[in-house]
């Protein structure tokens, strides 16, 4: 087909008219799909306001409820060991016999000096009593008189040192005995039979160690008493009287002491090298499982922090500077970067004390495709249940 000549400009014009029309409209197309993205989705968690159990993880150090030292209070040889080492003693339980055959003599010769006192008492009592009758009718001079009256009383007075000599004989012949000050557990001997001791000397012969009930004293830092006094005095934390407070007890492999134990006092003083009061806790122990000098973490629960925010873990990050950051989307959904104020963890969630309000929604997941500024698509997270409180 032959195309007129006269007819090819024109048509040559409508080509490029058709031509930039296209571009013109992909063009369009491409500017329109680059000016309005498709906003990232994210996952939210909206956040309540609650009570929450307010509770003290502090380090601690067990120790016996009674602890005794025994000395022996005369000097002389070990006879016997009674006691098996490791093994619970009562009160009064005899625990080394020394060798009383000095003591016996002493006591035995105490106990004749006593007698002989007596009967010279005894004489000089008859002689003042016949002087005292007799001066009445001048028998005898009054001089006579007063030395036989005086020589009664100078026998009172040996038969009472006498007898005072016999008591501390009898006290030192006791005292041959060595026995437990109080029930508990004995440790290890010092001495073996045949062994020579003396009267109150530095080492103990064996520790006797009252395990049950026993201690457990824990450390709290004096800052965080002054907070927990202001939170109290703001009315942010409330609290049941402190005769009941529970004490729950982690030992050194991680696992729970079953038996929860209670707060005992609170040092009045804080200790000015570490700064730091101490909490005594007491549990009981009747199997024998805590001993002295383990190192424990004690959970004392004594009230609840109120108008609190939970925010799971995942939705706290930190800034440059350290502090804690969560990620809000607002009514425009728009996201916001907040500040907050954390407390402490709970389970598996922050407890936040300010930066957050009720009914306000956190992001916990997308938060590395969002950033302040940003307009997001907010789809709800599965539902959690809620931090269950650490049980009593």
């Amino acid at each position: 087909m032959q195309i007129d000549k006269s007819r090819q400009p024109a048509v040559l014009v409508l080509a490029l008219t058709a031509a930039l029309s296209l571009a013109a409209c992909g063009k369009g197309q491409s500017e329109q799909a680059a000016a309005a993205p498709q906003a990232p989705k994210v996952s939210v968690v909206e956040v309540r306001s609650a009570s929450v159990p307010l509770v003290l993880e502090l380090p601690g150090r067990i120790t016996p409820s009674l602890i005794a030292e025994v000395r022996p209070q005369v000097t002389g040889l070990v006879k016997q060991r009674v006691f098996r080492e490791g093994t619970e003693v009562k009160a009064g339980e005899l625990l080394y016999q020394i060798d009383p055959a000095t003591y016996q003599a002493t006591y035995d010769a105490a106990a004749a000096s006593l007698a002989r006192a007596e009967a010279n008492r005894d004489v000089a009592r008859l002689t003042a009593e016949r002087y005292a009758g007799l001066i009445n009718i001048q028998a005898v001079s009054k001089q006579a008189n007063d030395e036989a009256q005086a020589a009664f009383k100078l026998a009172e007075a040996d038969v009472a040192s006498a007898r005072a000599a016999l008591d501390k004989a009898r006290v030192d012949l006791a005292f041959t005995k060595v026995a437990a000050p109080i029930a508990g557990r004995a440790g290890r001997s010092s001495v073996t039979p045949g062994a020579l001791v003396t009267a109150n000397q530095a080492d103990a012969l064996v520790t006797i160690q009252k395990l049950d009930p026993i201690y457990v004293d824990l450390t709290q830092s004096s800052t965080e008493l002054l907070k927990l006094r202001r939170d109290l005095a703001d009315g942010r934390v409330s609290t049941e009287t402190a005769d009941s407070v529970p004490v729950r007890l982690l030992l050194e492999d991680g696992s729970e002491y079953t038996t929860p134990g209670h707060l005992e006092f609170s040092e009045v003083s804080v200790d000015p090298g570490t700064g730091s009061v101490t909490l005594r806790t007491v549990f009981p122990n009747p199997n024998g499982e805590l001993l002295p000098g383990m190192y424990v973490r004690a959970r004392i629960e004594h009230g609840s922090s109120n108008d609190v925010i939970l925010v799971p873990h995942a939705a706290l990050s930190r800034d440059p500077k350290g502090n804690a950051l969560v990620m809000v989307v607002n009514a425009e959904n728009k996201v916001e970067a907040r500040t907050v104020e954390v407390e402490r963890a709970l389970e598996d969630r922050w407890v936040v004390r300010a930066g957050l309000k009720d009914g306000e929604r956190v992001i916990i997941e997308g938060l590395q495709r969002v950033r302040a500024g940003a307009v997001v698509d907010p789809q709800a997270a599965a539902a959690t249940p809620p931090a269950a409180a650490p049980a009593n």
